[in-house]
């Protein structure tokens, strides 16, 4: 049997985490013994491992402002032999940042390493995470046995920011518990009473700058101010609720833009969709646009890492727009006004759901490993 170890900040709110839980859980656990060894331990996503993966984490409990920065400049090897000990046959940061620099650090010829890319790393400040330098960064990148990444967008961003081609990369999409997924969703709402004489839309993200949130809510009023009804809910949380809640307030907007925080079961939420919308300034491979798809939402989203890869290069599963507030407001009016055009797309997001099962992602990451 296979040992691996998994290394990530920690197992919260975000897609990445997910994801990794959602893979792990699923891996053949007579080939593979997989543990999960997070750098902080915290993350709602703790208490949802499969008894049959291991879980470790450091003595530190919670994350702390710099703590990237801090860790770039303890060599990697002293890190190493304090966090990660033991021996492995794979070992994989599933995160960029701290888990990658960390992991350089293993000098056990027999170990093969993984990172793994979630993000489009399209700058010298994002490529050089958890590294003191964008040339070190590069460095280490090329010292891994595989360098993946969740979409080819996001591999070709890395490369063009490196200035550099790599030969040891591959593309790998997420795993997603498709019929979990679809079991979820059927479970009532009780706590929410949804109007159906509207268009619900729908949105799942951290509350981050990144998610582009801000610019949704400008949407959403511009729209009912040129008076296309509809209603907006993002399921989340994150550091810019305050920000968002105080635009609501100062606009009036408290029942129709509506914040329903982290929810166990999302899924029976964005079962209530009309549209999902996706206003990311940048992302991967939207973990959120993948799951609205295996439920049959109508898709809008932004032109951002994986986008065309998820909804087609001519918009055939669902419409990506120009990354700005004018493109987001431009694909949701368009989407709002033409009820024919919501179930085209939703037929369409069913068919391309289908190509995201749980069986095919994992078994494609099982046969990365061996081919190691």
């Amino acid at each position: 049997m296979k040992k691996v170890l998994f290394l990530i900040p920690t197992l919260g709110y975000g897609g990445a985490e997910r994801v990794l839980v959602n893979l792990v859980n699923n891996m053949d656990h007579d080939k593979f013994d997989v543990t999960v060894q997070t750098l902080f331990d915290e993350g709602i996503y703790r208490d949802k491992l499969s008894e049959k993966v291991h879980y470790k984490t450091t003595f530190l409990k919670k994350q702390f402002r710099g703590n990237t920065t801090l860790l770039s400049f303890i060599p990697a090897r002293l890190l190493y032999r304090l966090i990660v000990k033991g021996r492995y046959d794979f070992i994989v940061s599933y995160l960029e940042g701290p888990a990658t620099h960390i992991l350089t650090g293993c000098k056990h010829k027999e170990t093969k390493r993984i990172a793994w890319v979630h993000i489009e790393l399209n700058s010298g400040k994002l490529f050089k995470q958890g590294f003191r330098t964008k040339k070190e960064a590069v460095k280490a990148y090329k010292s891994f046995d595989k360098v993946v990444f969740v979409a080819d967008s996001v591999r070709k961003a890395f490369e063009n920011c490196a200035g550099v081609m790599f030969s040891n990369t591959q593309v790998l999409y997420n795993t997603n518990e498709t019929e979990q997924i679809r079991t979820l969703a059927m479970e009532p709402v009780s706590d929410i009473a949804f109007d159906k004489n509207t268009v619900n839309v729908f949105s799942v993200a951290k509350l981050m700058h990144s998610k582009g949130f801000d610019r949704l809510v400008r949407v959403h009023k511009r729209l009912l101010d040129e008076g296309l009804a509809h209603r907006i809910y993002i399921l989340g949380e994150g550091e810019k609720r305050q920000e968002l809640e105080n635009y609501i307030s100062e606009n009036r907007l408290e029942e129709t833009f509506v914040l329903l925080g982290f929810k166990e079961n999302p899924y029976k939420y964005l079962s209530q969709a009309d549209i999902y919308v996706c206003s990311s300034r940048r992302e991967g491979f939207s973990t959120a646009v993948t799951e609205a798809l295996v439920l049959g939402k109508p898709v809008v989203s932004t032109c951002c890492s994986g986008a065309y890869e998820l909804l087609g290069d001519n918009n055939e599963y669902g419409i990506v727009v120009e990354n700005s507030t004018d493109g987001i407001y431009k694909g949701l009016k368009t989407m709002l006004e033409d009820s024919e055009l919501r179930k085209k797309y939703a037929e369409a997001a069913a068919i391309r759901g289908k190509a995201f099962s749980k069986g095919e992602t994992v078994r494609a990451v099982e046969e990365m490993l061996i081919s190691l």
